[in-house]
């Protein structure tokens, strides 16, 4: 399912250069002219921007909402301030932007301290606009319910019964002006008819604030994207590792997976290589610090020396293998060291791609997007 469940359902496309960049639009010519080995640099005029309207235009369950414009500034659960160009209708409420009143809404889940969250961003003052927040602890009906994870709570506030629980506890705590945040559970399948209730019976914006893994927020976009995809006539293998691939005279002609004891081959006229990096296992690290490619064992770019340091002591260091990965043409296809497509009908995008920082630009799902966008847009420019 790759990174959904683990991240929220924001698309970051480009949040720091290396400060707070407020205009991605305006920010990403000089970006791409100063990295030209990013994979942002590989893309036309107009790629990033022309992609993630045409998310948005096929999510509409998540009711995404901003642009390339101007990044929204969210709270995270920490108290940080996160920088964002899409964020689904549920979050866009708890913008930081205009500053004023925010309560901070504590329903029993673990990991989510509203306090610790309200005391750090009132220090932050994001933008230098007046930011009040405070913390509020709710007690839900929880007896009998032994599943109080963030996917548990989910759907219990799918029951009209907690949510009445839950306005009135709160209608007696809140302060006139406060804009109201939960921790982002506010439904699983139902997330924005529970938000548009709880705004229309509180009679003020409510906002989700994303929580650490498993993120509910990326629940609902993983399944948002697979219902539209499967509407498109597509087909989904969840638990088939792919273990390799067939080739034959630079073309790929099938890719192996290895759901059992038993391998199953899957057979294409185009192939997209979306694997991810070292975090998911598109890249892999060995004992001795090589790294290699996991499936068609690529070159790879932007690798350390022999005998070099893989990492540095300072965690926010530009650590040696930070940017490590494919390395691709124009048209989103892996090359070799001679900038040759390694085969012609093989695409990557996203983590696998070379050159980019995604955490430390803030870049990481507008990569995923846009790049992919890149090479749907190569293979059917080559069909037609």
């Amino acid at each position: 399912v790759g990174s959904t469940h683990l991240a929220p359902a924001t698309i970051d496309v480009l949040g720091f250069d290396p400060g707070p960049v407020a205009r991605p639009a305006e920010a990403l010519p000089a970006f791409t002219s100063a990295n030209p080995e990013h994979p942002y640099a590989r893309l036309r005029p107009g790629l990033i921007a022309a992609s993630v309207e045409w998310f948005k235009e096929r999510l509409p369950a998540i009711g995404y909402q901003g642009g390339l414009e101007e990044n929204f500034l969210l709270p995270t659960a920490v108290g940080a301030v996160k920088p964002s160009a899409l964020v689904p209708e549920t979050m866009a409420a708890g913008d930081l932007r205009t500053g004023g009143q925010y309560a901070f809404v504590g329903l029993g889940l673990k990991d989510f301290y509203p306090a610790y969250l309200a005391a750090n961003l009132a220090q932050a003052q994001p933008d230098g606009h007046a930011v009040s927040a405070r913390s509020i602890e709710v007690s839900l009906p929880l007896a009998g319910r032994p599943d109080g994870s963030s996917a548990g709570l989910a759907r219990m506030l799918e029951e009209p019964s907690v949510r009445d629980a839950l306005v009135r506890e709160l209608s007696r705590k809140l302060e006139r002006d406060e804009r109201v945040g939960f921790p982002a559970v506010l439904g699983l399948a139902r997330a924005g008819e529970v938000w548009r209730e709880l705004e229309t019976r509180l009679a003020r914006p409510v906002f989700e604030v994303a929580t650490l893994p498993p993120s509910v927020s990326g629940i609902r976009l993983y399944n948002a994207m697979s219902s539209a995809l499967r509407e498109a006539g597509g087909r989904i293998h969840v638990g088939e590792p792919v273990v390799g691939a067939e080739t034959s005279g630079g073309r790929v002609e099938a890719v192996i997976t290895q759901p059992t004891a038993r391998a199953s081959t899957y057979r294409a006229d185009t192939f997209v290589l979306a694997t991810g990096g070292l975090a998911s296992g598109g890249l892999q690290l060995d004992s001795y610090g090589g790294v290699s490619e996991s499936v068609f064992g690529l070159p790879l770019a932007d690798t350390p020396p022999p005998g070099g340091p893989r990492f540095l002591p300072d965690y926010f260091a530009e650590h040696p293998l930070n940017r490590v990965g494919v390395a691709v043409d124009d048209r989103f296809r892996p090359i070799d060291a001679g900038g040759q497509a390694v085969y012609e009908n093989l695409h990557a995008s996203g983590a696998t791609v070379a050159g980019a920082y995604p955490w430390r630009e803030a870049s990481g799902n507008g990569l995923s997007l846009a790049t992919g966008y890149a090479a749907a847009a190569a293979i059917l420019e080559g069909a037609s």
